[in-house]
């Protein structure tokens, strides 16, 4: 099986891991951190923003089953990629819109979707969304991993991450996981 790595942030890691692992041919989604300057950083480091790192997911997928193309259309739906340093009410650089690319190819195909969604207007406002080689992931603590699942009657989870499932639910359905 040939497997593949996509690394994203766009705005909380919570809400995008829970819609990511909806997606047939995403193996593994996992919480944690890129683009910084400090080696293995805490979440309460990253919270201050002073470590230069994004909250970002890694996706472990099977683009024989989903390919990146497909991944990246489902992050530009479930995130707004036209606001800098910010998702909705989480404002600062650990919420930046990014692609960290794994290859020139990857690097090639999030460039070609962001000119064809300027072409196309998607949004009003441009998008900020950066495309950079991928730095070093970190992990996120262990209770950051799966926690939509883990505490869905959260009022964060209920207010911000559940529309955005909601939302990749409804506009992948046919992509979705059947088990």
């Amino acid at each position: 099986m040939n497997i593949e790595l996509a690394t994203l942030g766009g705005g909380c890691f919570w809400c995008l891991e829970a819609a990511f692992k909806l997606l047939d041919g995403v193996l593994t989604v996992t919480s944690g951190y890129s683009g910084g300057t400090v080696d293995h950083p805490a979440y309460q480091q990253i919270c201050d923003g002073d470590t230069g790192h994004a909250e970002v997911v890694q996706v472990t997928f099977d683009p024989a089953i989903i390919d990146y193309r497909t991944l990246l259309t489902a992050f530009f739906t479930i995130h707004d990629p036209t606001t800098l340093n910010r998702q909705g009410h989480d404002v600062g650089s650990q919420y930046r819109s990014v692609i960290f690319t794994h290859s020139p190819q990857q690097a090639s195909v999030a460039q070609a979707l962001i000119a064809a969604l300027v072409a196309d207007r998607t949004w009003s406002d441009p998008i900020v969304t950066a495309v950079l080689p991928a730095p070093t992931f970190w992990s996120a603590e262990d209770y950051h991993q799966n926690y939509f699942s883990q505490n869905p009657g959260q009022p964060y989870c209920q207010a911000v991450v559940a529309p955005k499932v909601i939302k990749l639910r409804q506009i992948f359905s046919a992509r979705l996981k059947t088990r």
